[in-house]
């Protein structure tokens, strides 16, 4: 099968709740970036996002985080694609600018999906 992965700094502005924290949803749209890539490779087209399932959010994510996303294709029908997610933070940052790449990185949100893309001409 197929494995996509992308890195993104998670920016202040996007912090929701004291402590920095930013919401589950920031990971979920992560997702879907990845699982556009994911359709592009596979089929040359974006694709579109059918459904999520077995949502779990596991540790939290914060501004200043780097996010290691990672959308393995687990299952292949003739149109839908099933697709296992999964967001690690690998960098987090540590007051003021001062950040530190994490010597093991924390899963924070995994997740199955299904993706559907238009019939083969």
């Amino acid at each position: 099968m197929i494995t996509v992965t992308h890195r993104r700094y998670v920016p202040y502005s996007h912090a929701h709740y004291a402590g920095n924290l930013v919401d589950g949803a920031y990971s979920l749209g992560l997702f879907g970036d990845v699982a556009t890539e994911v359709c592009i490779r596979l089929d040359g087209d974006e694709g579109l996002f059918a459904s999520y399932d077995d949502v779990q959010f596991k540790a939290p994510v914060q501004a200043g985080d780097v996010l290691e996303v990672t959308a393995t294709v687990v299952q292949m029908g003739t149109r839908s694609r099933r697709i296992a997610f999964e967001s690690r933070v690998v960098c987090r940052g540590t007051g003021g600018s001062a950040a530190m790449v994490l010597p093991t990185p924390i899963v924070a949100v995994t997740a199955t999906g299904t993706v559907v893309v238009p019939p083969k001409n």
